[in-house]
């Protein structure tokens, strides 16, 4: 495993697995079977419906806790201080843990200073190791990283080798914050999984597509969160560690970038009407 220092010390590993989608049924089960395959960081979410199981795997797995970094997010209707404070607690109890190693603002939406207020407190009190937001495009990340107090330590967007988010990543560098990405595997849209460039570099290492995309990820110095519900699936996604692409196969691949989203325009006054509506209706 390969791992990143996050701007206040804790250290991150680089690969994880990502609970999105996973029915609340299901997510014990899954998680599981990740531990069992090496990962160790696990990320979840209010929004996802399925941190219980994320705790009952933690739980059970016979991990130190101590040897694991688990991921939540304060979703958009416990949005500001009072909500956000509440909904922490929540969390550590729905998670079966005194701390979280990462929390972080699921969307930018709804009163996210005075959830950003109620993250700092908590990181103060220890129930939280490290803070940061989860799509804040450049502008809204500039903007709450230019008036809080604690620096945002990550930022997760959508990133793979069709969403390479250039800009996003010279902003973040510019601020210390490390980049996360959310569904890197792009979800075989576009037809990552059968792509001819990244297929043929797959064959120098006897690697997937995805395995290539993930690594090319990792080489970049994203952190990455492949999920899957198939352990033969996660295990793939796993092994990307005894292998390097040369610099000129990253070039080579660089060159996939299509600046664009694969699934979500957050600068889309729609997506916004959508995110506030689903916010309030959750209230």
């Amino acid at each position: 495993m390969e791992y990143i220092t996050l701007n206040n010390g804790v250290k991150m590993p680089m690969l994880g697995y990502g609970t999105f989608q996973i029915p609340a049924g299901d997510t014990e089960r899954c998680v599981l079977d990740a531990i069992s395959a090496g990962y160790r960081s696990i990320d979840t979410a209010q929004g996802y419906f399925n941190e219980e199981g994320v705790g009952e795997a933690v739980s059970k797995c016979g991990i130190p806790r101590a040897e694991l970094f688990l991921t939540t997010k304060i979703w958009i209707s416990n949005g500001g201080y009072e909500r956000a404070k509440n909904s922490i607690d929540e969390s550590l109890r729905r998670l079966k843990t005194d701390y979280v190693d990462l929390m972080l603002i699921h969307q930018p939406f709804n009163d996210y200073y005075g959830s950003y207020r109620a993250m700092e407190e908590a990181c103060r009190a220890g129930k939280i190791r490290a803070i940061g937001v989860s799509n804040f495009m450049p502008d809204r990340f500039i903007d709450i990283a230019g008036f809080v107090e604690v620096t945002p330590a990550v930022n997760q967007l959508e990133v793979h080798v069709f969403q390479q988010q250039k800009a996003a990543r010279e902003i973040l560098k510019k601020h210390g914050t490390q980049l996360m990405a959310w569904s890197p595997l792009a979800q075989g849209k576009n037809g990552l999984f059968n792509n001819e460039t990244l297929a043929g570099i797959g064959e120098t290492y006897g690697k997937t597509a995805a395995q290539v995309n993930l690594r090319f990820l990792i080489q970049l110095g994203v952190v990455i969160i492949p999920k899957s519900t198939h352990k033969e699936r996660m295990e793939e996604n796993f092994a990307l560690f005894d292998f390097k692409l040369t610099d000129k196969e990253m070039r080579e691949l660089e060159t996939l970038d299509l600046g664009v989203s694969q699934f979500i325009d957050h600068y889309s006054p729609e997506v916004a009407e959508l995110f506030v509506g689903a916010g309030k209706a959750d209230q």
